[in-house]
């Protein structure tokens, strides 16, 4: 029972999250207005979104999911894919505030 509840969430999260971009390009001009405390307080912020999006990512990538759910693994790995993709936006942005830093302070 526990198995098919999260499935269903894996499902839901999925279906809703095809509806966000998550290939939005990272806009480095919006960080070079920003002051040396709002681009620390910025690159913490993406550092713990980062590390929870990793934290949900090994959570479905290590979901125990029943071979008799037709389809649980394909949408747990779709999952864990979409969970990559933020990582790896997140990652960019990270950069584009670090050399903006690395600028300004």
């Amino acid at each position: 029972m526990k198995a098919i509840s999260a499935i269903v969430l894996l499902s839901c999260s999925l279906i809703t999250g095809c509806a966000s971009p998550l290939r939005a390009s990272v806009d480095a001009a919006k960080y070079e207005t920003m002051s040396c405390v709002d681009l620390n307080v910025a690159m913490g912020s993406v550092a713990s979104e980062i590390s929870q999006t990793a934290i949900a990512r090994g959570k479905v990538a290590h979901a125990n999911i029943p071979t008799w759910l037709w389809g649980g693994q394909r949408v747990a790995s779709a999952v864990a894919a979409r969970e990559s993709t933020k990582i790896e936006r997140l990652r960019q942005q990270q950069a584009a505030i670090a050399a903006a830093r690395s600028r300004k302070c």
